[in-house]
């Protein structure tokens, strides 16, 4: 395993890191609230929607961010400085000992899969521009914009991908077998 000193990696994360990584978030949020909103009975969902992310961001700061080494740092998800609140600081090298799949994130990838379903449905049986603009907003934000965060900002310079983390594995397979 490499040292952290020797490693470019951040203590606290450049604090612009944070808040786009949180906007996204939000952001997409807000759309698929706003495309579940549409449904019949929208309002309902809609409120279901947001209950549910924000159970899956609570459920990641119990789950992970309670172990991660930015604990109380400025992390490059913008959760470490939040987790404090609720979690006290568990043991960093904890943080390897679940085990990830792509099936386990599949409750993460609802958050996006549940308004594309929605924006599909709304654009099948009544098209709207709006929602077709919002759909590609989403797509964009959740597979883009979330890929260059974790790509090119937060994962890129994360002490805890150092230490281990079980995303790492999943998403850089490429990497590990380079090694």
């Amino acid at each position: 395993m490499n040292n952290l000193a020797d490693i470019e990696a951040y203590e606290n994360f450049p604090i612009k890191i944070a808040v786009l990584a949180i906007l996204v978030s939000i952001i997409s949020y807000i759309i698929g609230a706003y495309i579940l909103k549409q449904l019949p009975y929208g309002l309902y969902f809609a409120v279901i929607y947001l209950i549910y992310c924000l159970c899956m961001e609570l459920m990641i700061v119990f789950r992970s961010c309670k172990n991660c080494y930015y604990h109380g740092k400025v992390c490059g998800l913008g959760k470490g400085r939040i987790a404090p609140l609720f979690t006290k600081k568990g043991d960093p090298k904890k943080f390897t000992d679940r085990d990830m799949s792509t099936f386990s994130l599949i409750p993460d990838f609802l958050v996006v899969i549940i308004p594309i379903v929605a924006a599909v449905y709304l654009l099948l049986t009544s098209f709207s521009w709006t929602i077709l603009i919002l759909l590609f907003v989403l797509g964009v934000l959740f597979f883009g914009g979330t890929g260059m965060i974790r790509g090119n900002f937060a994962c890129k310079y994360c002490k805890q991908r150092i230490l281990g983390c079980p995303a790492d594995k999943i998403f850089n397979k490429e990497k590990q077998s380079k090694k």
